[in-house]
């Protein structure tokens, strides 16, 4: 099954700038109360996230009488501005751009002495709060019926609600001018909602079925919906991945996907997930189970233990230690635990069905916990065994580790606890993965710093960083909207790429320097393989629709194998 992601589904310029204007008043609010005039957007879960983060909507204005009130996008009637000013509420305007110049259009020709006729839905939001715009000569039509029922005028003015249907506007604007042949027109139909609507027509013809992801009571989703079914191919609207279990998608061979402008990715990504997970369980037959455990092992964080076990061998030759088991077992062990045990404890997990782990945690919360305390125990022992400098090393992470999403700083500071901090999550977990592969078997033969424990120390530190980062890249939008502060979020995607890229060079740089002053054996060279991996990585993660995401997150995490793997062959053809 083939599938192809329109390049505008999700949220429009409006929404977004709406949503992350919210965002930033939550991060910000302490124990102010923060509301909505009205859902945000028309987006059920999105709505409920906000909710879970202290924004409430409300449908009146007579419900709220202090804190802060947000416009939202739709935007609202100078009367009803007035009304919330008269409160003293502080009011946040986060209308859309595109909707505060219809409204500026109307104000001006209403003045003017036109009767503005608003092309929509008369009982949409934007559409309400454009006619309190008109000063009592606004009229809304929806349909040439409508038109045929106006009544004589003078003078007229024509606008669009901003999601008004490309087709209708024209053929309204066609029936009006010639009731009313000095019409004046404006192209008030958001260019992102033109492009949305051109793209789906197009993708329709091209696809076997079109699926449109977003709000039953969105509009402008809708209006997308209409327009697929209009083509003639099989058009499914959904609002998150858990309707196509009932929508029959599995037996077309080529799926268009579009979205809402008040569609968050998350949800998009879920669709996409269910798709591809579907098309790739097609192909399992060529690989038999290998592939299903494959994909269990990355669900489940084994696939991530594994890599951490060969990491440790990394760790090991690079800095000419002895081999032993202990130090691989005690490293997987480690990393599982402290990822399932955070895992469990992050309050947010179930809050956002877009990632593929948040099922099998919430169900089996209580095993994940049991297998996650034994794994760490287990560590810790092995640690013991190994010696006390590396016990109490291991202990000391693994307390910092079970910190990380507890409550440790007062709740009046910004940050409660370790977690809060911004990009934390992706510096701590490559410092640990570092500590627990490089230091910690160091410990057990000496407390010197040597410079092939700083060379293994940084190739770690750096291969673990990237992978973390470029998850936390696809995550990014669900990762705003709990309040999580990851490297992504903090400075943007595109940068995030530019840091990761930099950091690799710097790090592929000191490899081969440490080979040519002599500091390190030729392993180093051939640990370049996973710095030319990062690259391909980075590719990857703009290849969303070619794979689901557990796949991507296994492809990711690869990188760990591939980087022992390169280890293991060197010491046995130098050997």
């Amino acid at each position: 099954m083939g599938v192809k992601l329109a390049e505008t589904a999700g949220f429009c310029m409006g929404v977004k700038r709406a949503v992350d204007i919210v965002l930033d008043v939550a991060h910000d609010k302490g124990d102010q109360k923060i509301y909505t005039y009205g859902p945000l957007i028309h987006n059920p879960q999105t709505v409920e996230l906000l909710e879970k983060r202290g924004v409430i909507p409300v449908e009146s204005i007579d419900d709220v009488h202090e804190g802060t009130i947000i416009i939202r996008a739709h935007g609202i009637s100078l009367d009803e501005r007035q009304k919330l000013k008269e409160k003293g509420m502080k009011i946040i305007d986060a209308t859309c751009p595109k909707v505060a110049r219809v409204q500026s259009i109307i104000k001006k020709h209403a003045s003017q002495g036109y009767t503005v006729i608003i092309a929509g839905d008369k009982d949409h939001p934007e559409v309400v709060g454009l006619l309190g715009y008109a000063q009592g000569r606004g009229v809304v039509v929806s349909d040439g019926d409508d038109i045929d029922r106006l009544s004589d005028f003078d003078k007229v003015c024509v606008v669009a609600q901003t999601t008004q249907n490309i087709k209708e506007y024209e053929e309204i604007i066609r029936r009006i001018k010639k009731k009313y042949p000095t019409t004046i027109v404006f192209d008030t139909v958001c260019d992102s909602t033109e492009k949305r609507q051109t793209e789906i027509r197009t993708l329709a013809h091209e696809m076997d079925a079109m699926v449109v992801v977003g709000g039953k009571n969105s509009a402008n989703t809708r209006r997308l919906a209409e327009i697929s079914r209009e083509s003639g191919i099989p058009t499914f609207h959904i609002e998150t991945a858990d309707e196509l279990k009932q929508a029959q998608i599995n037996g077309y061979n080529n799926v268009g996907i579009s979205a809402g402008a008040s569609t968050p990715n998350w949800i998009i990504d879920g669709v996409i997930d269910y798709i591809a997970q579907y098309r790739e369980e097609k192909g399992q037959k060529r690989v038999g189970s290998l592939y299903k455990l494959w994909l269990f092992t990355v669900k489940t964080d084994i696939y991530s233990s594994i890599g951490a076990g060969c990491l440790s061998l990394v760790g090991t030759f690079v800095q000419g230690l002895s081999f032993t088991i202990f130090n691989v077992l005690m490293a997987s062990s480690y990393v599982f635990a402290m990822h399932t045990i955070n895992r469990v404890q992050d309050k947010y997990v179930g809050r956002i069905r877009g990632s593929f782990r948040e099922e099998t945690y919430v169900r089996y919360k209580k095993v994940f916990v049991a297998v996650g305390v034994s794994s760490l125990l287990l560590s810790l022992v092995l640690a013991f065994i190994s010696g006390v400098a590396p016990f109490l090393l291991l202990l000391f992470i693994s307390v910092l580790g079970m910190f990380y999403n507890i409550e440790v700083f007062p709740r009046s500071w910004r940050f409660t606890k370790l977690g809060d901090l911004p990009g934390s999550k992706t510096v701590f977990v490559a410092l640990a993965w570092a500590i627990v592969t490089v230091v910690v078997p160091q410990s057990r033969v000496s407390l010197v710093i040597t410079p092939e424990m700083v060379t293994a120390f940084l190739f770690i530190f750096t291969v673990v960083f990237v992978k973390s980062s470029l998850s936390d890249m696809l995550e990014i939008q669900s990762d705003r909207f709990v309040g999580r502060e990851t490297i992504p979020v903090v400075i943007g995607e595109k940068k995030t790429k530019e840091l990761l890229i930099i950091i690799s060079l710097i790090v592929g740089m000191i490899l081969v320097a440490s080979v040519v002053a002599g500091y390190a054996s030729p392993l180093n060279i051939v640990l370049l393989i996973s710095i030319f991996y990062v690259w391909i990585c980075i590719k990857l993660c703009d290849m969303r629709t070619q794979f689901s995401s557990i796949v991507l997150e296994g492809l990711l995490e690869t990188n760990f194998i591939i980087a022992g793997l390169g280890g293991c062959l060197w010491v046995i053809f130098s050997t």
